[in-house]
C-alpha cells in the first residue's frame, strides 16, 4: 500500500517531511520541451522510456508534447501506465512465462501493445497467449547491437526469427528493437559516436537482409538519453527511446559534452534530506541512506553546497564530510541530494513532490513503483 505523501499542496520546501523525492518543475518542464525541440525536423518519433519515472502523469505530459506513446520494461509497469491513461505501450523487453504472457494479452484489449522477442520458443509462447486471449501482438525482433544484454545476433539469426514471427497467425512482425544501453554512459563523446556508428551498421545490414527476403522493416527503435540524436540522425532508426532526460542524475553528469549526441538537460530530480545528527566536529548525518537513493552508479552528490561530500551510506543514514574550508550543515538543516542513478532511486518512493519557487505545487503518485514483474 502506498504511503501518505510527505507534503501538502502549498507547503514550503523547508516544511516537507524527509526523505522525499522532489521534482523541480521549472527544470523538468524545460527538459520536456528541450527534448521535443532537439528532434524537430528529424524523421523520427519520440517514445520516451517510462522505466525512468514510472508515473502516468509524466507520461501523459510527454505524449501531450508529441510523443507517440511510451516504452515500459515490465508487464506490471505497462499495466500501471495503461491504467493511468496511456494507450500506446512498447514493452521493450522479452516477456517469458505463461502468467506474464496472459497479463500482456489482457492488456492488449485495453491499449496498443507491442513486445520484443529474441528466441524462437518465446515466439511460439506469444502466439499461443495471443490466440487464447483473442488478440494479435505487434512483435519486434530485438537485435544485440553491442550492449551484450538481450537480443539475437544481427543478420541471419534476426532474419530467421522475423520469419518465425511472420509464420504465426496471431503475431505481426513490426520491426527491430536496437537499443545500445551500454553506450549511454561512455564518458567520451567520441566513444559514444563509435559505439552508435557500429550499432547503426548492424541495423542497416539486418534491414537490408530482411528486404532481400521480402520482409519490410519500417520500425527500428532504440536510442537513450546519452546518444539518441546519433540514432535519430543516422537514417536507420524511425523512433528513439530516451528516458532519463526528464530528470538526469549524477552519473549522466559525468558524461563529457557532446552536443551532437545529446543536448544538455538539467538536473530536476532531488532527494530532500534532513540533518538528523551532528555527533562530532567532522561529520553530519542525514536521514537519506541506501533506502533513499540508489548507489549502483555511485553515491549521491550534495546539490549546490560546494565542499560538502556525501561520503558513506548505510540503510537509513548518510554520512557527510566537509572538504577543508567548507562548513558542515547544522542539526535540522535540509539539503538536496542528486541521485547517482535516477531510475532505481525513483523505484524507492511512492510520491513525487513537485516544487516550484520554493513551494509544493503538485503531488504525483509513482504508480508503477515496485512494478518489477
Amino acid at each position: 500500500m502506498a504511503t501518505s505523501p510527505p507534503a501538502e499542496i502549498g507547503m514550503r520546501l523547508e516544511d516537507i517531511d524527509t526523505p522525499a523525492l522532489l521534482i523541480d518543475l521549472d527544470s523538468f518542464e524545460r527538459n520536456l520541451r528541450r527534448m521535443v525541440d532537439s528532434l524537430r525536423g528529424l524523421p523520427v518519433r519520440l517514445r520516451p522510456h517510462a522505466k525512468t519515472h514510472k508515473c502516468p502523469q509524466i507520461a501523459l505530459r510527454q505524449i501531450a508534447l508529441g510523443a507517440v506513446g511510451v516504452c515500459c520494461q515490465k508487464v506490471s509497469e505497462a499495466e500501471a501506465l495503461v491504467e493511468g491513461g496511456v494507450n500506446d505501450v512498447l514493452v521493450s523487453n522479452e516477456v517469458v512465462g505463461a502468467r506474464k504472457l496472459d497479463r500482456l494479452a489482457a492488456l492488449a484489449h485495453r491499449a496498443q501493445v507491442a513486445v520484443c522477442v529474441d528466441d524462437a520458443a518465446n515466439v511460439d509462447e506469444l502466439d499461443a497467449a495471443a490466440r487464447k486471449a483473442g488478440v494479435r501482438f505487434d512483435v519486434l525482433v530485438e537485435i544485440d547491437v553491442g550492449a551484450g544484454r538481450c537480443g539475437v545476433a544481427p543478420g541471419r539469426p534476426a532474419l530467421a526469427l522475423a520469419q518465425r514471427v511472420l509464420g504465426r497467425e496471431n503475431l505481426r512482425f513490426a520491426g527491430l528493437q536496437a537499443y545500445h544501453g551500454a553506450a549511454q554512459h561512455l564518458r567520451e563523446g567520441s566513444a559514444r559516436r563509435a559505439a552508435i556508428g557500429a550499432a547503426v551498421g548492424r541495423v542497416r545490414d539486418t534491414v537490408q537482409l530482411l528486404a532481400d527476403h521480402g520482409i519490410g522493416c519500417t520500425w527500428v527503435t532504440g536510442g537513450g538519453t546519452g546518444t539518441y540524436l546519433l540514432e535519430a540522425a543516422s537514417g536507420a532508426y524511425q523512433e528513439v527511446q530516451p528516458g532519463s532526460y526528464v530528470f538526469m542524475d549524477a552519473d549522466y553528469a559525468r558524461n563529457l559534452d557532446a552536443p551532437e549526441a545529446s543536448p544538455r538537460f538539467e538536473l530536476s530530480l532531488f532527494v530532500l534530506t534532513t540533518v538528523m545528527s551532528r555527533p562530532s566536529v567532522d561529520r553530519a548525518v542525514v536521514d537519506a541512506g541506501l533506502k533513499a537513493s540508489s548507489v549502483d552508479a555511485g553515491l549521491p552528490l550534495v546539490h549546490d553546497r560546494p565542499g560538502l561530500i556525501y561520503a558513506q551510506a548505510t540503510d537509513e543514514h548518510g554520512i557527510l564530510r566537509a572538504a577543508p574550508g567548507a562548513a558542515l550543515p547544522t542539526l535540522g538543516e535540509k539539503l538536496l541530494l542528486v541521485p547517482g542513478h535516477c531510475d532505481p532511486t525513483v523505484n524507492l518512493y511512492d510520491w513525487y513532490v513537485c516544487v516550484r519557487a520554493g513551494r509544493v505545487e503538485a503531488l504525483w503518485p509513482i504508480t508503477a513503483r515496485g512494478a518489477v514483474g
